[in-house]
């Protein structure tokens, strides 16, 4: 069963003869648990399909199906339930004067979520951050904290499907790592689906199965991760990507 289908999705800016294309006739699917990666160079597109399927993109054609609910041009509620999205920087993803508990219970709140305050302790020991977390704010965290309070305020509704867009570029090497395995162990805990945007093939490689590489807006080709660390790709271009980055993904 798919969790996400795309189909020949196009996403522009602009109008009529300044119009330009971002994403052209790009179609995928994303199977149930299945973790998918977008790569490319900066401006192909990878964050802007990850945009659109969250209702951020609002020029677009093509059909769009995610957890179970076909996209139209606005997104419900039900839909905001069960897809988040993680952002590449977590200092500018949260508010500056809101302390960890505020932004964790306005999500649950927006929601209808119930036992909020017991709620807020679990989601803090799932992203492995103690109670002692809970009332500072951002300015007072490092990178990779705010990142689990990102990760924890996406999911504070329980949903299904992870949007991640680039959630570790920003981050200290050796907090990349943690952030990933982070990822890793809630993917299997809570049993989502994830969609990552990375320019970092290794990044890729530890989370993802399959992975969708990108150039111009387009596909060049969809193939597995194993594939990909044999240097099976079929196109040039990403047969260059992974010769670039061969170290990283072995």
């Amino acid at each position: 069963m798919s969790a996400i289908s795309i189909n020949n999705l196009c996403v522009w800016f602009g109008v009529g003869a300044e119009r330009s294309y971002a994403v052209q006739d790009v179609s995928f699917d994303v199977a149930d648990g299945e973790s998918f990666g977008l790569v490319g160079e900066s401006g192909s597109g990878k964050s802007t399909i990850l945009r659109a399927i969250a209702g951020l993109a609002p020029t677009w054609s093509g059909k769009m199906s995610v957890a179970g609910e076909t996209l139209g041009p606005k997104r419900s509620k039900s839909f905001y339930s069960k897809v988040q999205m993680v952002f590449q920087d977590p200092y500018a993803s949260l508010h500056p004067r809101q302390t960890v508990d505020r932004v964790l219970s306005e999500a649950m709140n927006l929601h209808g979520v119930e036992n909020i305050d017991r709620r807020i302790g679990r989601l803090l020991d799932d992203v492995g951050l103690g109670p002692g977390f809970r009332f500072r704010y951002p300015h007072q965290l490092s990178g990779g904290q705010r990142q689990r309070v990102a990760i924890a305020r996406a999911l504070a509704c329980d949903p299904s499907i992870l949007l991640l867009d680039e959630p570790t570029s920003a981050l200290d090497v050796s907090v990349q790592a943690e952030i990933l395995n982070l990822l890793v162990d809630l993917r299997r805990e809570h049993k989502l689906t994830y969609v990552m945007v990375s320019h970092d093939l290794g990044v890729v490689g530890h989370l993802c199965e399959r992975i969708g590489v990108m150039k111009g807006g387009r596909f060049e080709e969809v193939l597995t991760v194993d594939a990909m660390r044999r240097s099976e790709a079929q196109s040039p271009y990403t047969q260059h990507l992974l010769e670039s980055s061969i170290n990283s993904i072995r």
